[in-house]
């Protein structure tokens, strides 16, 4: 049964964020995925084609618009 736990790496080691629900001893298939932005994760799923650096930046952004974008 697949499951999904958070953990922290800190000098070469893996410090989950919790108890795993496993025998002791069983024998298990790791998958390591960096944690991913906002922006990173939901990237494409708005037809985006540009940087995705600059989605980022326009997620991110504190919702001020700029003198020549006001209604």
């Amino acid at each position: 049964m697949p499951f999904v736990v958070a953990a922290t790496y800190h000098d070469g080691i893996l410090q989950l964020d919790k108890p795993l629900p496993l025998d002791e001893n069983e024998r298990v298939q790791v998958t390591v995925q960096s944690g991913l932005s906002v922006a990173e994760r939901t990237y494409g799923s708005i037809g985006w084609t540009g940087d995705p650096k600059v989605l980022r930046q326009i997620a991110e952004d504190d919702g001020e618009l700029y003198p020549s974008e006001s209604p």
